[in-house]
């Protein structure tokens, strides 16, 4: 078994450079070696974790598994020394900031997100934000492995036997239906059976928001032309905004919408809520930054949404 107080930086240098520039050749090039050499350095850090990094891809070299959770973490390592020596150099002698990396799921709305995120600003101790987008089932994976600190979503996460995480909700709101002018115009009469047959843009059916708008619809009698499904919610907008079908989006950015998308309201979905929630490797929040988004959410957020 290795012994990780000994890890070697020298080896795990090498490993990280042909990582970061996509393989063994581009890092020699970088480190001014020969390939020999960086490949030499990556045996031997395999060796010390008694596991694989790298593995071949036809006459290229990908990362396993274990490679990709290595290198993140020498990302970070060789990042933080970087900024160490440009501290050291320019002669700063106050402590950097403190750094929060936020998972999102890339089905929340972007304006959601940042109303969630402001109070960050605003904390007494200035902190380093970092944004990550991607899959729930990625940032789970990274959230276990303490690689982000909070995940934000729009559904409830079970965590299983080897992810354990818990849900903290952070509130809910209405739900607005937009639409651009001309379309939003005609709608208005009628709503909500005005959008029967209408052409509407969705989110994808992995998404809360879109089981709730089908159950919705099924509610109303409403049958839409679906003209498009969207994961990322901002393209969502941009073709909204363009003309290209009725949307619904959170209310809680509804003034938002209309006035950076140039879009109407069409009508505010009666009986339809979506809730936001917060997901932790914690079952008590006890990190400041994430309690400043938790109670800004739940005392002005959403307190009357």
């Amino acid at each position: 078994m290795a012994k990780f107080d000994a890890l070697n930086y020298h080896h795990l240098r090498y490993f990280w450079l042909m990582a970061r520039e996509g393989g063994v050749s581009a890092a020699a090039s970088v480190a001014e070696v020969g390939q020999p050499v960086v490949s030499a350095q990556i045996r031997r850090l395999e060796h010390f974790f008694g596991m694989k990094l790298i593995e071949k891809d036809g006459r290229n070299v990908k990362l396993t598994d274990l490679g990709r959770v290595v290198y993140e973490y020498a990302d970070d390592i060789f990042r933080l020394g970087g900024e160490m020596l440009a501290a050291v150099r320019d002669g700063k002698t106050h402590s950097r900031l403190a750094r929060v990396t936020v998972g999102v799921a890339d089905v929340v709305p972007k304006l959601v997100v940042y109303k969630l995120l402001e109070p960050l600003y605003s904390l007494p101790d200035p902190v380093q934000l970092v944004v990550v987008e991607a899959r729930p089932e990625k940032l789970l994976t990274d959230l276990a492995s303490h690689t982000i600190d909070l995940v934000l979503t729009d559904s409830p996460v079970v965590g299983g036997p080897k992810v354990k995480v818990y849900t903290h909700t952070l509130g809910e709101c209405g739900v607005t239906v937009f639409a651009a002018e001309t379309l939003a115009t005609r709608l208005r009469k009628g709503f909500p059976k005005s959008l029967h047959r209408m052409p509407f843009l969705l989110p994808t059916s992995d998404s809360s928001m879109r089981r709730s708008l089908d159950q919705w619809f099924d509610e109303n009698g409403v049958q839409p032309d679906i003209r498009g499904e969207f994961a990322d919610s901002a393209l969502l907008k941009v073709f909204g905004q363009a003309g290209r079908g009725v949307f619904a989006l959170p209310s809680v950015v509804e003034e938002e919408i209309r006035s950076q998308y140039g879009v109407m309201t069409v009508g505010r979905a009666q009986g339809l809520k979506v809730r936001f929630n917060a997901i932790t490797a914690e079952r008590r929040i006890t990190h400041p930054a994430i309690i400043a988004i938790r109670e800004t959410a739940r005392l002005e957020l959403f307190s009357e949404k």
